[in-house]
C-alpha cells in the first residue's frame, strides 16, 4: 500500500456532501462528556476514498452518509474505556486497532436533505438491539440494507455487535499512525 494511501485525509475534502456529526466532540454521547477536542472527521486516505465511494453510491439512491465517529486518538479511546470497560462495545486502548488507526467509522444513513432515517437503535446503544442480526421493522431493514450494501460495495465490513460500525476490509494493511484532526480542517478562501 502506498504512503499516499496510508496518510490521513479529511473525509469532507473528498466529498463535502458527507455529513459529519462527531458525537464525542459533544456531550451528546453515552458518556455525556466531551471526549475529544476536534470536529473534523479524518480517516486513512484509502479508507476516506472508500467512504466517498459509499456516499456516491448512496447519493445515486437519494441518500447520504452521516459520520458519528472516525479516527479516534488513543487518549480518547482510553477515556471511553474508562467510562465503559466492556470490550464487546468499547475496545481497549491500542494504537493498532480500529478507530485508533483511522480505518473504522461509525455511520448512519440520511435522506438527501440530511435527516437521519429510521434505524434499529440510536448510536452507541450497548444492547443486543444494536447487533446486526437483531430483528428490524420492515422500514428499518430496508434502510439498513441500503446502508450496508453501499458500505460493503465500497470495501467495508460491519462489526457484528454494532450496526453503525464499519471497518475497512484492508484495515490490517495499515500500520498504526497518529494525527491531530485539527490539522485537517478545511478553510474557506475569500
Amino acid at each position: 500500500m502506498s504512503q499516499l494511501e496510508t496518510g490521513f485525509t479529511n473525509v469532507q475534502a473528498l466529498d463535502p456532501s458527507i455529513i459529519v456529526d462527531l458525537r464525542y466532540a459533544t456531550t451528546d454521547n453515552f458518556t455525556h462528556q466531551v471526549i475529544y477536542n476536534f470536529t473534523t472527521a479524518i480517516a486513512r486516505t484509502g479508507t476516506a476514498k472508500k467512504l466517498a465511494k459509499a456516499n456516491s453510491l448512496l447519493r445515486a439512491q437519494g441518500y447520504r452518509l452521516k459520520i458519528w465517529d472516525a479516527y479516534r486518538p488513543v487518549a480518547a479511546q482510553s477515556r471511553l474505556y474508562d467510562v465503559y470497560p466492556d470490550p464487546s462495545f468499547v475496545a481497549k486502548p491500542n494504537p493498532n486497532f480500529s478507530h485508533q488507526k483511522g480505518v473504522t467509522v461509525d455511520v448512519t444513513l440520511c435522506d438527501a436533505a440530511g435527516k437521519e432515517v429510521d434505524m434499529q437503535t440510536e448510536f452507541d446503544d450497548f444492547t443486543v438491539a444494536a447487533h446486526r442480526d437483531f430483528d428490524r421493522t420492515p422500514l428499518q431493514e430496508k434502510n439498513y440494507q441500503i446502508l450496508n450494501q453501499a458500505m460493503q460495495a465500497a470495501g467495508f465490513f460491519g462489526y457484528e455487535n454494532e450496526w453503525w460500525d464499519y471497518r475497512d476490509a484492508q484495515m490490517d494493511d495499515y500500520p498504526p499512525a497518529t494525527a491531530d484532526p485539527n490539522d485537517y480542517q478545511i478553510t474557506e478562501h475569500a
